[in-house]
């Protein structure tokens, strides 16, 4: 192949370094009004009045609008697919607040200043209610956080909001108490992961105006500019048509911005004013007022028989939604699907989950989507049970593991049609040294390193559910429009879809131009998240790049006078096989395509929807130094070997797995989101959260052991979220084994170990 399965530099990579990408602050003009959003100083209340006639005399203050302002239509934040599973439990404004930081007023001025000065002088007088803080006494709490009558769901998730209770369910297959009841050795553990912040480059902005024909237009950092459109219309009362979405370039997401955070604030004041508005959130707003990952407790029974053969897997997740229920139901999924399937090839399974509501911040989608939460717990215990059997953890599980053919009935009973999962493994333990270090290897007399790991699968894509349309055209000049709804937010995706366009259609990458993503004239997309690009929208390129490919050469047989069958495209010119000298040039084709009698533009669509969804997998592998004294942990190597099967870019694939590698990292050592009883964000900025820096980082070395995806475009399956999930486990596993701790909560501190270590010298006393 000559561009997919290479290492291309991004397209875009130089503009970016150079400081020449243009963000949506960029974008707004200088003298559109500033918007800010006045908020709730506590967790739970009610507001009683709202005095603004003062601050709406400040010079320069264009509106101020509160909960009586704006319409009263129930929504979600959520983007995704209609009808969205999340339960609609919004209103713009409300006159209940549910947690700190929920929005009270908006306030739009001519400048930052005179917003600041008005903002002040609000007066609001709240009615105080007992928040719920801690999610494992949200359910059936004499708190009940969402009593309202207009609380919806488009379908049944489960749901109880008078318990606070946003979604439950349970899937099975098998008797998994006979089972667990009949193995020799069963692990019973309880894991915790907190919720971590997306803590991506650039901030919630959003940039709104009204065209001439009075539609209102969004230009936003949003990953998913089709849903964004849909529940902007929604929530504000119009129809979609009324509505235009264009997305920039996007300074980092990681599925914080697949949930609607900034969109609605000055879209509501350009509505009332007529004028352009913009609203860039602080850092402070990202950390206290968007959306985080889910904090979960996840209890994971594990049964085996002597010899290693796993017989039940029992997983119960408890998930907190916070105030609001976007991506609940969703998320709390994946904590089973993408981490049973990897051990249930001879198993009974049983995995139930619930998520509750309390007054903390909104959580929403972060890279992994559960996966992560559900692979540190099931890890951990893989690694437990393999201690009590006294087995090597990776021949654990090189014999448990499904193998390629099989269906996976805790995988929506989809088959396993590519795997080299085995040759990750065991590729990794070469690269970490898994026979000479496993488990330990004293360094001195406070210090020990450990080796761990873990393994993982993913997804490519939301079977049945995720929809990708292309349209590529050819120009008058010989180049070509590459036109897509799915958004780079740094992911490298342009270039990606741009290698498979120029591989199909046998041309220069620089002949293909990607378009910028515009609701009115992107073919539809359901965004970028779910693992998706590659996999789904990567598969319409082939499609429609294939078409266009036929539609050439028909178009250049009857321009030449000769039967199609006889002609043939060579990427530059289509020509007679039989007779060689007889051919025109694409260009030459391009220009009589759009000029003069029988002109035909030449383009093709097409759409993709796959009924399956093909998991990347990967193995992990720490080594951690521990100080025995202090507590003390560093990481100082990380192998990550990963099956995405073919390797579309090798360039920017290792940076996604080095990335989210080192995101992994932070989880289980840095990130530690905290509140305080009255439900205040403890660490609401980068001084008070931890997120390691490259000196905190070890060498992160990546490989590929690439399988081939008969259902992916050239074989490919994705990579863009597996990646983050086995850090946490594999470090956890590591420090384990040289300090003799399992931590089950994270992050993972110096604390906790000490007092683990001093722990355990008691109990060998």
């Amino acid at each position: 192949m000559r561009y997919v399965n290479k290492a291309i530099p991004k397209t875009d990579g130089m503009a970016l370094t150079s400081g020449k990408g243009l963000y949506t602050d960029d974008l707004a003009p200088r003298d559109c009004l500033v918007v800010k959003v006045l908020r709730s100083p506590y967790a739970f209340a009610r507001i009683k009045s709202i005095r603004k006639e003062t601050a709406s005399r400040v010079t320069g203050i264009a509106c101020i609008l509160t909960w009586e302002d704006v319409p009263k239509i129930r929504y979600t934040l959520a983007g995704q697919s209609y009808p969205e599973p999340s339960p609609y439990d919004r209103y713009i404004l409300d006159q209940v607040v549910r947690y700190v930081g929920d929005p009270v007023a908006i306030v739009a001025g001519r400048d930052e200043a005179s917003v600041d000065k008005a903002m002040r002088m609000i007066q609001v007088k709240y009615e105080v209610l007992e928040p719920v803080i801690d999610f494992e006494k949200a359910l059936d709490n004499p708190s009940v956080i969402h009593p309202e009558s207009d609380y919806h769901t488009n379908f049944n998730i489960g749901g109880d909001p008078s318990r606070n209770l946003v979604s439950s369910g349970c899937e099975s297959d098998g008797d998994v108490e006979a089972a667990l009841a009949g193995c020799d050795v069963v692990v019973d553990r309880t894991y915790y992961t907190k919720a971590n912040a997306q803590a991506m480059m650039e901030t919630f902005s959003t940039y709104t105006w009204l065209d001439q024909t009075g539609r209102l237009n969004v230009t936003s950092s949003t990953q998913v500019p089709f849903h964004c459109r849909r529940i902007i219309a929604h929530a504000l009362g119009l129809p979609q048509g009324a509505v235009r979405v264009t997305k920039p370039r996007i300074g980092g997401g990681f599925g914080a911005k697949q949930t609607l955070v900034s969109e609605l604030f000055p879209a509501l004041v350009t509505l009332r004013t007529g004028r352009p508005a913009k609203i860039v959130y602080t850092r402070r707003e990202v950390f206290q007022a968007s959306n985080s990952r889910h904090q979960m407790r996840v209890h994971v029974r594990v049964g085996a028989m002597r010899d290693g053969t796993i017989k039940a897997v029992d997983m119960h997740a408890l998930s907190n939604a916070g105030a609001y229920g976007e991506h609940a139901s969703t998320t709390v999924g994946l904590v089973g699907h993408k981490n049973i399937p990897l051990y249930a090839k001879d198993a009974a399974f049983r995995f139930t989950y619930e998520v509750v509501y309390t007054n903390t911040m909104a959580a929403g989608a972060y890279r992994g989507y559960g996966a992560t939460q559900g692979c540190f717990a099931m890890e951990s215990a893989v690694n437990e049970l393999a201690a009590q059997l006294g087995m090597d953890p990776a021949q654990l599980r090189l014999k448990n593991l499904p193998q390629q053919g099989m269906n996976m009935p805790a995988y929506y009973n989809e088959p396993l049609s590519s795997s080299c999962l085995p040759q990750c493994i065991q590729r990794g333990m070469e690269m970490i040294g898994w026979a000479e270090k496993y488990p330990s290897v004293r360094v001195d007399d406070r210090h020990v390193r450990g080796v761990g790991m873990a393994i993982t699968m993913q997804g490519s894509g939301i079977s049945a559910v995720d929809t990708a349309t292309v349209t590529i055209k050819l120009n008058d000049d010989g180049f070509y429009t590459l036109m897509i709804g799915a958004t780079d937010m740094g992911t490298g995706c342009d270039t990606i879809l741009a290698q498979m366009a120029a591989e199909v259609l046998e041309c220069p990458m620089e002949w293909i131009s990607v378009a910028p993503i515009d609701t009115d004239y992107s073919p539809y997309d359901t965004g970028s998240y779910a693992s998706s690009t590659t996999y789904v929208t990567g598969t319409a390129v082939v499609k429609a790049c294939t078409e266009l490919v036929e539609k050439i050469t028909s178009e250049g047989a009857r321009r030449l006078g000769i039967h199609p069958e006889r002609a043939r495209f060579d990427g530059q010119v289509v020509y007679d096989h039989t007779n060689p000298d007889t051919r025109i040039t694409l260009a030459k084709l391009g220009q009589d395509s759009v000029v003069g009698p029988g002109s035909q533009w030449l383009t093709a669509t097409a759409s993709h929807c796959s009924p399956t969804s093909p998991p990347p997998l990967m193995a992990g592998f720490a080594e951690v130094e521990a100080d025995l004294e202090t507590g003390e942990v560093k990481v100082v190597d990380y192998v990550g070997v990963v099956d995405c099967g073919t390797v579309v870019n090798k360039n920017l694939a290792r940076i996604q797995a080095e990335g989210g590698i080192a995101q992994g990292i932070g989880m289980a050592l840095f990130e530690d989101v905290c509140y305080d009883g009255r439900g205040m964000m403890a660490n609401n900025s980068f001084l008070q959260y931890k997120i390691p820096s490259r000196t905190d980082l070890p060498q992160i070395r990546v490989e590929f052991e690439e399988s081939y995806e008969p259902n992916g475009p050239f074989g490919a399956k994705s990579i863009g979220e597996v990646v983050i999930n086995t850090p946490a486990p594999a470090v956890a596993h590591a420090i384990r084994n040289a300090t003799g701790v399992q931590v089950r909560d994270l992050p993972i501190t110096a604390e906790k170990l000490v007092l683990g270590m001093a722990q355990n010298r008691e109990e060998t006393v």
